[in-house]
């Protein structure tokens, strides 16, 4: 560094001040382009585990505008270099040749722009969402392409393009479009629906029904033509594609787990993280799930129970494989349906029963065949009772727990105290107990309290899964074991917005290993 300054120390003072232009424009060139190019709300999407769109929201600025997608079909790279832009892969950004037939005619329409831009100018112009096009606008647009190329490969400008080329009405991207116009992903296109949507970002406004349609059919013809010119497709496949039909009004996308998403919407909103994700959801589960609640809903609406909801975990990973989030009756508003049942803090009844029960064997304070007493118990001015209103006298703890008796359970939260079960569940993962353990008392054990189901069945599934390694770990609980539901298939989103339970703390206070006992 000392002797590069100490040689432009000794430099005329002309060659100082050309080189220092020169530097500065070096660095303007480089600090032309921003960081990222496009900062436009993007929609909420939702994939199952391979790939399937579940769900997706219109974004806050009114455009189906999918996030980001790097992964673009060759079958539109295909038909967008050969309607666009042939010499996509050979020029750096700018295509003299074309720039120049595109000067000429400037010149003589008396500076009304005329093509020329490639698709590497197309991504500048959409960035910086400047449509007016003139000799000047051509000029910028040239600079910043030819600094787009320096910094992005050209499968990334394509994505660029694929991301957030407008394809008619409120549609943004390749993906956005796919689903909007033929109900299925860009990657299952025909090579008669690609060519149909490739020539739209010339002329959005083509895709109207009843609009200029014969327009659009003679440039998807014409294009599928091109095609089979270069060589991408033979005769028979473009003398089929020409026989397809072009899009029509837009279709609706998409909503089999509109609760998860609802979900997904307010977890991202904490970490401010992509708005699409892979979710470990199956896809062909989650339907028929939803199916057989609907059922049973239909049935049960009659006795008053207007809301189901179900939650199926795979219990080995924790991951979530069907999200139900509310059926109800569509009809009736007062049902709520939008609201997600999964998420919401209810009364957990008996289900906190086994904790308990499990946790007091861990300790040795009680056996399965211990004898509990079930009789007319007064604890203060607190008198529970069995759902039956009977008595059994004594009864095993295996069966006390098999036939959910409360007076029981009650017993036994005595004399484990419920202060410490408060914080046994909170440990366990149970997220909504938001008030003193005082103010719960020992109605704690027959649901006086607030759970989620997302919260239970995450507990029950770390119970299961301890259980089942009980062999494996020698009878010791392994930490990792214990943790709630994911629904993200990357993993290291699945983490980015929970702290696992501090289940290793529980462990060495309590010396819990849930040993397998039958009951």
């Amino acid at each position: 560094m000392n002797k590069f300054f100490n040689k432009l120390k000794s430099l005329h003072a002309k060659k100082k001040i050309r080189l220092l232009v020169l530097l500065g424009l070096l660095l303007w060139f480089w600090l032309s382009l921003p960081k990222k190019l496009f900062n436009s709300p993007t929609s909420y999407v939702i994939e199952d585990a391979n790939g399937n769109l579940l769900n997706a929201t219109i974004a806050s600025d009114g455009q189906w505008r999918f996030p980001y997608n790097k992964n673009v079909p060759q079958k539109f790279i295909d038909c967008i270099t050969t309607f666009e832009d042939k010499r996509f892969f050979k020029h750096p950004g700018v295509d003299p040749v074309a720039m120049g037939r595109a000067l000429v005619k400037d010149i003589r329409n008396r500076g009304a722009g005329q093509g020329g831009s490639t698709l590497t100018m197309q991504v500048i112009r959409l960035s910086k969402k400047d449509d007016r096009r003139s000799i000047w606008n051509k000029i910028k647009e040239s600079f910043l392409a030819i600094r787009l190329e320096c910094s992005y490969s050209k499968n990334e400008i394509l994505a660029l393009y694929a991301s957030n080329a407008p394809f008619g009405s409120n549609v943004v991207g390749l993906d956005a479009a796919s689903w909007r116009y033929f109900g299925r992903g860009p990657d299952k296109l025909s090579w008669g629906e690609m060519a149909a949507l490739a020539v739209l970002p010339n002329a959005p406004a083509l895709v109207h029904p009843g609009k200029n349609r014969d327009v659009l059919l003679k440039k998807r013809n014409s294009l599928l033509d091109k095609l089979f010119a270069a060589g991408k497709i033979d005769k028979s496949t473009c003398e089929l594609a020409k026989l397809e039909l072009l899009p029509g009004e837009p279709l609706p996308l998409p909503q089999n787990a509109s609760h998860l998403l609802q979900r997904f919407i307010s977890d991202n909103k904490k970490i401010n993280a992509e708005t699409k994700i892979k979710t470990t959801l199956d896809g062909a589960l989650q339907k028929n799930v939803a199916a057989i609640v609907q059922q049973h809903q239909s049935i049960l609406k009659g006795n008053g129970i207007n809301n189901a909801c179900a939650l199926v975990l795979d219990v080995e990973t924790g991951n979530v494989l069907s999200y139900v989030g509310n059926i109800a009756d569509p009809s009736n508003k007062e049902m709520e349906s939008d609201v997600d049942v999964i998420a919401a803090p209810r009364s957990p009844g008996s289900a906190l029963k086994p904790i308990l029960y499990a946790a007091m064997l861990s300790d040795g304070l009680i056996l399965p065949n211990s004898i509990i007493p079930d009789i007319p118990t007064q604890i203060g001015s607190y008198a529970p009772k069995n759902f039956d209103l009977g008595y059994d006298g004594a009864v095993p703890a295996n069966r006390a727990l098999a036939r959910s008796l409360n007076i029981p359970a009650v017993k036994l939260l005595q004399q484990y105290k419920y202060q410490r079960f408060y914080e046994t569940l909170q440990n366990c993962g149970i997220t909504t107990l938001n008030r003193s353990a005082d103010t719960y008392g020992l109605s704690l054990i027959l649901g006086g309290c607030e759970v989620t189901m997302w919260d239970l069945a995450g507990v029950y599934a770390s119970m299961a899964r301890t259980l089942n390694h009980q062999t494996r770990n020698h009878g010791k609980i392994d930490p990792s074991d214990f943790h709630p539901p994911n629904y993200k298939a990357d993993p290291q989103l699945a983490t980015s917005n929970y702290q696992l339970p501090t289940y290793r703390s529980m462990q060495l206070r309590y010396g819990l290993h849930f040993k397998p006992c039958r009951m």
